[in-house]
């Protein structure tokens, strides 16, 4: 059988994947960010798993205004990087695992979880630039990645407890896999950070270490946070953290073990932090 055997979490700041491409990673700003993930790379090369499956959000490139999924699963072979207005991430193209991704989906939806099937989608900075700090500049991705989207953009957005019990019905779906797969879940966004109106630039440190903590450790009480605790004390794009207690929720109810906890501010206006978590 398939098992989890570990979940990453960071943030996925496009301004870090922006300074890598452009050779600044050594700079006095970005050196502190990336040496945060000296470890994390180091990691990967001695628990490389065959397959990611990667939580994150699209930012209006696969998907517009016109048509919004609260969470969509992508079955496709391979995904394109998108371009963002500048070009794409000089990066490899992402190379899909089409019957992982069909197993979860028919059981998840077989779960009561409504999932939307993508086939073809473009895969922007939410996806690439975590795999970007846990991975390096490879000329390939080590394994195939499932990209796993939330809508934590345009409201109404899904509750972290609804994000919680997704990631158990996942959790569920990989383990009635009849291939002896090791996986990773990855949850990515965040930390505390707002990019517009009057509380443009706000990062609340204090609160976000606190999230940590609670999602090492009791993340099913975390999970009944509402939403508006998320705005008011993260900013508004800190909502992106219910995706992390997806990728929580796949673990199993062990305590598990912490290899790597990371916390820095900021990160052009971002608070960035990062876990990896391992099955006991």
């Amino acid at each position: 059988m398939a098992r989890i055997t570990a979940s990453v979490y960071t943030s996925h700041v496009p301004a870090i994947g922006a300074a890598l491409d452009l050779g600044k990673s050594d700079e006095p700003y970005w050196k502190r960010v990336f040496d945060g993930y000296v470890f994390s790379k180091q990691w990967m090369r001695e628990n490389k798993p065959d397959v990611i499956f990667l939580v994150y959000n699209d930012h209006a490139n696969a998907f517009s205004l016109e048509l919004i999924p609260t969470f969509a699963i992508g079955t496709a072979a391979e995904y394109e990087i998108a371009d963002e207005g500048w070009g794409p991430r000089p990066v490899p193209k992402v190379i899909g695992h089409p019957e992982l991704a069909s197993h979860i989906a028919q059981s998840v939806i077989q779960d009561d979880f409504d999932l939307t099937i993508v086939n073809k989608m473009p895969v922007d900075h939410g996806l690439t630039v975590p795999l970007s700090l846990m991975c390096g500049q490879p000329q390939a991705w080590p394994c195939p990645v499932i990209p796993f989207a939330v809508n934590v953009v345009q409201y109404p957005v899904p509750s972290g407890r609804r994000c919680f019990n997704l990631g158990r019905a996942i959790g569920k779906a990989v383990a009635s896999y009849d291939e002896p797969l090791n996986v990773h879940i990855w949850g990515t966004g965040g930390m505390s950070h707002q990019l517009q109106g009057p509380r443009a630039g706000l990062i609340n440190a204090e609160w976000d270490n606190r999230f940590l903590d609670r999602l090492i450790a009791e993340p099913a009480a975390l999970s009944q946070m509402p939403h508006i605790e998320y705005v008011r004390e993260a900013g508004s794009e800190g909502i992106e953290l219910v995706m992390w207690l997806i990728a929580r929720g796949a673990m199993s109810d062990n305590a598990p073990r912490v290899r790597h906890r990371f916390f820095h501010v900021p990160a052009s206006n971002t608070a960035v932090g990062h876990l990896i978590l391992e099955e006991q």
